[in-house]
């Protein structure tokens, strides 16, 4: 055993041609799963991607009901930013992701989601946007997962009349009141993801002072003071470029606007989030370029070349460095380094 949800309890498995799978069997005489059950068969039947698991197979037997997964390496997000049982502690059982890394796994779960509601006709919501569910692979490739509560969305409405389903701490506020589901559920639960990226700690956490019980509402407190930088996940303190957090933060911040018109679509949070990772590219890139010339320069001396002040050798009028050369052409740069070479012999 692997894991343990609502649904019931997940499986490492092997198939007969030594196939890695991961099997979630329900729990016996649980009435919720059956709908939940039915609802997954029929969403991951109908599409495939990239950055969403894959459903091998299924039984439907009697009481039995089981689902069969591509097994995903890395396991869940969320187990790579913090122990759920403990107060904002790293698991010590993964190694702790990199900037980098965070941008490219909230990037790859934004365009499983985007190919989601996208990827048909009427489209699909997710309706469960959260860091467990959101899977890894060996090369820590995201892909999300858990589509029970998924919903297909309507060609000539803008919502989706339903009762109100999902995870606390992640529920898009407009949805809870109106108890309409749009798309942009999906991106309210997604903009609580990127803060637990960020800051690597649960999203309610009722053993922390009042103000800081809810990730959603004490990281905007922040944001909105331009402080974020004092919220983030300790191991990444001094490894995040100041233009990425910021990008990042406001990302997180259109993704969390009370109304739903307001908040950014899937392709529009791409864009945000890739232009986030280039921006911190960028800064890696330059430092690697400054270590590399300070590195080069302490290490590769000039060889057989003396130090002397400017006045032992004089610089050469152009009349006189042209006449080095016998056609009476103006001097390379090589003839011009020979000269300072041979002055410097001397």
């Amino acid at each position: 055993m692997i894991g343990e949800g609502g649904f019931g309890k997940v499986y490492q498995g092997t198939l007969w041609d030594g196939k890695k799978v991961a099997v979630k069997r329900s729990q016996p005489g649980h009435g919720q799963c059956f709908s939940e059950f039915q609802t997954e068969i029929i969403v991951l039947s109908k599409v495939r991607h990239r950055h969403l698991v894959s459903l091998i197979g299924y039984c439907d037997e009697r009481l039995e009901m089981i689902l069969v997964y591509e097994f995903m390496e890395r396991g869940t997000l969320r187990h790579h930013l913090y122990n759920s049982n403990e107060r904002c502690t790293t698991s010590s059982s993964q190694p702790q992701l990199s900037w980098e890394q965070r941008l490219e796994i909230c990037i790859g779960s934004a365009c499983g989601l985007d190919y989601l509601h996208t990827g048909s006709d009427r489209g699909i919501i997710h309706r469960d946007v959260k860091s467990t569910n959101i899977l890894l692979d060996e090369n820590y490739v995201a892909k999300v997962a858990d589509f029970g509560l998924s919903k297909s969305g309507t060609s000539d409405q803008s919502h989706v009349s339903t009762d109100v389903k999902g995870s606390f701490g992640y529920l898009d506020p407009e949805y809870f009141r109106w108890l309409q589901l749009t798309d942009k559920s999906d991106v309210y639960s997604f903009g609580v993801v990127l803060l637990e990226v960020l800051c690597a700690r649960p999203v309610i956490n009722n053993s922390l002072p009042m103000e800081e019980i809810n990730l959603a509402e004490w990281a905007m407190s922040w944001q909105k003071k331009g402080q974020l930088e004092k919220i983030v996940d300790p191991f990444l303190v001094g490894k995040i470029n100041s233009n990425s957090l910021r990008k990042f933060g406001e990302t997180a911040e259109k993704c969390l606007k009370d109304c739903g018109a307001d908040r950014p679509t899937m392709p529009d949070l791409l864009w945000d989030l890739k232009y986030a990772l280039e921006l911190q590219h960028a800064t890696t890139l330059e430092e690697g370029y400054m270590n590399s010339t300070t590195d080069a320069s302490s290490e590769m001396p000039l060889l057989g070349v003396q130090c002397l002040p400017s006045s032992s050798f004089p610089l050469m009028e152009k009349d006189d460095a042209a006449r080095e050369n016998d056609d009476g052409s103006d001097p390379t740069a090589s003839d011009v380094f020979s000269q300072l070479r041979i002055t410097g012999a001397r």
